[in-house]
């Protein structure tokens, strides 16, 4: 629902055209996204997921709303605050409201229909915002959302029943709200340094070592609140599961190597073969199709009976050695080569994302179903937050190492207006840079298949009776 991330926003009129202050559309949703989705979890648990789902989607609403009325960037920016705490919630609660409505084999199957969902928004996500952008102006960007969103809130509303209420022990009504405050502002805090590192200031400046240093004051704080805090949002107990202890780590490196496999594909496409940023979505139809197929064909198995490890390893395989042929692309590569590779990618994503959900939903009792949830998209959007800042230093310093003399990394915003010759050395070293970020990305994956292969699936939890459905 959210078409921000590819869009360039050139159509903004005044006074919603201050340049240094375009970036924070995106990072203002990013951040508050990020720093409200671990405490959206124990809120599950709690009040349960059906009331917490209905007010995360009347918050991405109402922002979307706002974001429509916006008059000035400031107002746009705050919108986008408020579109980005619902978003968060409709990143977990979703499949929080998912599983308790399926059986445990049938999640996989859910998982499935969310690839089939996430390949598609891949796809066509820039390219209706581009289209909404020049043909209908920039506002309908988030209008869009308003009729299909409050269709799914009322039908939510009155159709949607789940038992996730009644069951929690005494004394679980209590939130962690300092806790959720640590993590947040840790959580924000790394978005920042990775939107600040390397660009806004260098990795090695005073300012730079000292957000570093916070943050990790700021996670360490969390990790002893968590700990010690009665009823913590992030309970440190969820890694005494032999299930969670591996498939948490597994998710994070995941996260880690999307971070990689994604963003920069689009700079390669760029650079060496000539394609425009707002067409960018067609180029990855391979990727999507592959995530469509595998999670679906998984999902499907699964349900019947098929045991999800095996897929799972598959996958992890799959896109680590997608990403290794993706470091051997050159310049002069042919695109039919680089959507086998995307091709090959998006299947072993298709085949992870969703079983590794599900596995964790399965292992977890049911008073924590919300956290756990909400721990493992956690720990992935952590990963890709992290990957983004390793893999952007990877690229800044392979690229700078393979430029002619006299040339700096400035140079490459203006490749279009130099010598061929000159031109083609820098696409050249570029594009060494992005083979260098796949094959970095390629040996986290491998560590990745590494757990997938440790991972115990659970099995006292594998077809219990069917929940009991109460009014809402």
């Amino acid at each position: 629902m959210d078409r921000l991330p590819g869009l360039p926003f050139l159509a903004l009129p005044q006074p919603l055209t201050h340049a240094p202050r375009l970036p924070w559309l995106v990072s203002a949703y990013t951040l508050a996204a990020t720093a409200a989705l671990p405490l959206y979890g124990k809120l599950c648990d709690v009040h349960g997921a059906k009331r917490v789902y209905l007010g995360a989607l009347a918050a991405f609403l109402a922002g979307s709303a706002l974001c429509a009325l916006a008059q000035d960037m400031g107002q746009l920016i705050a919108a986008r605050a408020l579109q980005g705490l619902g978003g968060g919630g409709l990143m977990s609660v979703t499949l929080v409201v998912a599983a308790h409505l399926t059986r445990p084999r049938q999640r996989a199957a859910a998982g499935g229909a969310g690839g089939l969902i996430a390949g598609l928004g891949l796809v066509t996500g820039p390219l209706l915002g581009g289209a909404f952008t020049d043909h209908a102006g920039w506002r309908w960007i988030f209008l869009v959302n308003l009729p299909a969103g409050l269709l799914v809130l009322v039908s939510a509303a009155l159709v949607v029943k789940l038992d996730d209420g009644g069951r929690r022990p005494s004394g679980r009504g209590v939130i962690d709200y300092q806790g959720a405050a640590l993590v947040a502002a840790a959580s924000a805090l790394l978005l920042l340094v990775v939107e600040w590192g390397g660009g806004t200031y260098a990795w090695g400046s005073p300012v730079m070592l000292g957000l570093v240093a916070l943050d990790v004051l700021l996670f360490a704080a969390f990790a002893v609140r968590q700990a010690t805090a009665a009823e913590p949002i992030m309970p440190l107990t969820l890694f005494r599961d032999p299930t969670l202890r591996v498939a948490l780590p597994l998710q994070f490196l995941t996260g880690f190597g999307m971070a990689g496999g994604l963003l920069y594909t689009v700079v390669y496409l760029q650079a060496a073969l000539g394609v425009e940023a707002t067409a960018s979505g067609l180029s990855l139809v391979p990727m999507a199709a592959g995530m469509v197929l595998s999670g679906t064909v998984s999902g499907v198995l699964i349900s019947r009976g098929a045991a999800p490890k095996p897929f799972l390893v598959a996958g992890t395989a799959l896109v680590a050695a997608a990403m290794g042929l993706m470091g051997l692309l050159r310049s002069g590569t042919s695109p039919w080569t680089l959507r086998l590779d995307l091709l090959l990618l998006g299947a072993g994503l298709g085949l992870v994302l969703g079983i590794v959900i599900m596995l964790v939903q399965n292992a977890a009792p049911p008073e924590r179903l919300g956290v756990a949830t909400t721990a493992v998209r956690f720990v992935q959007v952590l990963g890709s937050a992290l990957g983004t800042a390793v893999f952007g230093v990877v690229l800044t310093r392979v690229t700078e190492a393979r430029l002619p003399p006299g040339v700096t990394a400035g140079d490459l915003s203006r490749a279009g207006d130099l010598a061929p010759a000159l031109r083609q050395r820098l696409v050249d070293a570029l594009v060494s840079g992005v083979d260098a970020v796949f094959v970095t990305g390629a040996a986290v994956m491998g560590l990745a298949l590494l757990l997938a292969v440790l991972l115990r699936a659970p099995e006292a939890a594998a077809e219990p009776p069917p929940p009991v459905r109460v009014p809402a």
